[in-house]
């Protein structure tokens, strides 16, 4: 056995022309991008915030556009930070061997995946962003608070890409992440909290819910964007950054093995 595949992950400057090198890539396709991260958020909250909201009214206290649109704040984290970290993590991985032709370089596994961390994390957060611009523009966002949100949406994406490249090291191929988003991504956007109070399930799924990311980052950003009191939010970032921290040792780890022979 190669001890050395466990070590901790080193973190250096190296990291940031990762991150630099992927922003420069995003950059070349940033108009179509933009356009997908406003007009998303458009069609779900016009469909479902205003006509789902006429059924629904507030949800306690808090008119359900605005407890929507709060949930897509948080879900967004989790879906572009997956989607960077499976498919296009991938994609640099294996078909295209950017990670080979960078590890001739100085630059090592720990920083590639420190800056793919950042990268998706950074991703994540500019859908984030977009989508409080348009629930602001449509009267959903109660408060200024809600910019504290942005720090929090990017702390859900880390959490939310360390497994996502844990699942890449072991794909063999692009069919592969169907099992991931089906089996973990889905549940978690349709359970946690997004469109309805995790109290209305079942015990026994309220139970479950709370060991998910996704409920903990909904916990806090709700508050923020709705303008009401933040319950026990040490405790939520805390999960936040466990999971964040855990999958992303593992992932170095998992690359480690995939690309050191």
């Amino acid at each position: 056995m190669n001890y050395s595949y466990y070590r901790l992950p080193r973190f250096s400057r190296n990291a940031g022309i990762i991150w630099r090198r992927n922003i420069n890539v995003w950059m070349k396709l940033i108009g179509p991008a933009l356009v997908l991260h406003f007009i998303e958020p458009v069609i779900y909250l016009f469909g479902l915030g205003f006509g789902l909201g006429v059924f629904v009214g507030d949800i306690g206290g808090v008119p359900y556009l605005t407890f929507l649109a709060s949930g897509l704040v948080a879900s967004s984290a989790m879906m572009t930070a997956s989607l960077e970290g499976t498919y296009s993590v991938f994609t640099r991985m294996v078909p295209q061997k950017t990670y080979s032709a960078i590890l001739a370089s100085p630059i090592e596994v720990d920083d590639i995946m420190a800056g793919e961390l950042l990268w998706c994390a950074t991703k994540a957060t500019i859908s984030g962003v977009a989508i409080l611009i348009v629930a602001s523009l449509m009267g959903a966002v109660e408060s200024w608070v809600a910019v504290l949100a942005i720090p929090v949406v990017f702390l859900c994406a880390l959490c939310f890409t360390g497994p996502a490249i844990v699942v890449a090291t072991m794909a063999p191929g692009y069919d592969y992440f169907n099992y991931y988003f089906t089996l973990g991504v889905t549940p978690m956007f349709v359970l946690c909290g997004v469109f309805y109070p995790v109290s209305t399930l079942p015990d026994v799924l309220q139970v479950i819910v709370q060991f998910l990311p996704l409920t903990h980052g909904i916990e806090l950003i709700r508050p923020l964007v709705s303008g009401t009191e933040v319950h026990n939010p040490l405790f939520h970032m805390f999960v936040l950054a466990a999971y964040a921290i855990g999958f992303y040792y593992l992932a170095v780890v998992m690359v480690r093995k995939k690309m050191i022979q």
